[in-house]
């Protein structure tokens, strides 16, 4: 595989969702030369080693816990993305991407070049939400970086008409759906089980 480009996160869980919906509005957006995947990375975690190793280059959107201002826009490339765990990890994840590079670079399998995309999420503790507002603004500035990578490493996109692209994931999941299709926060106890809540309230007084 020439070049890779993944999006990692949980559409599920709010803001954690940045990465896949950045890599899948790519999709929908561009097309690419035959050498480069776009791939939903979804929360897979160490099961993406194998598409690591197999990469000559690599771009990756995701959100990442930097400390910063929520909606802040991070690019992070090569040596400047840490390669080794126990200093703290940057990603969001059980298994960060940093780890996930960290593995395939002992293993003698790692990607030439690396662009991390990330943005400080706001909100991640809504089950079944969306993307914030501030994050959603960085959508098309982390396109444009996304897009200026690729075009660096001689793979430009091209744009395409609206429903020309083969979606990523089920059609169910696309944003539009997605958010016209889930309850709102009144109806749904998007932070927990409810009933689980109520036990634990009941517990604590």
């Amino acid at each position: 595989m020439d070049t890779l480009v993944l999006g990692i996160g949980n559409v599920l869980w709010a803001d954690e969702g940045f990465g896949v919906r950045a890599v899948a509005a790519l999709n929908e957006g561009w097309r690419f030369p035959e050498s480069v995947t776009l791939m939903d990375g979804g929360t897979q975690g160490l099961y993406l080693l194998p598409h690591v190793q197999a990469a000559r280059r690599i771009l990756v959107f995701d959100a990442i816990d930097y400390g910063l201002e929520p909606g802040t826009l991070q690019i992070v490339r090569d040596d400047e993305i840490p390669h080794y765990i126990g200093v703290g990890k940057m990603s969001l994840h059980q298994s960060s991407f940093q780890e996930v590079l960290s593995l395939a670079q002992l293993s003698g399998h790692s990607p030439e070049r690396a662009v991390l995309v990330g943005v400080q999420p706001k909100h991640l503790k809504d089950f079944g939400g969306s993307l914030t507002d501030v994050v959603r603004e960085r959508l098309p500035r982390a396109l444009e970086a996304g897009l200026d990578a690729l075009a660096a490493w001689g793979v430009p996109g091209v744009p395409r008409a609206p429903g020309d692209a083969a979606p990523l994931f089920d059609a169910s999941l696309a944003i539009d759906a997605y958010e016209s299709g889930r309850p709102s926060e009144q109806e749904a106890c998007r932070v927990g089980d409810a009933r689980l809540l109520a036990l634990r309230a009941s517990l604590e007084r």
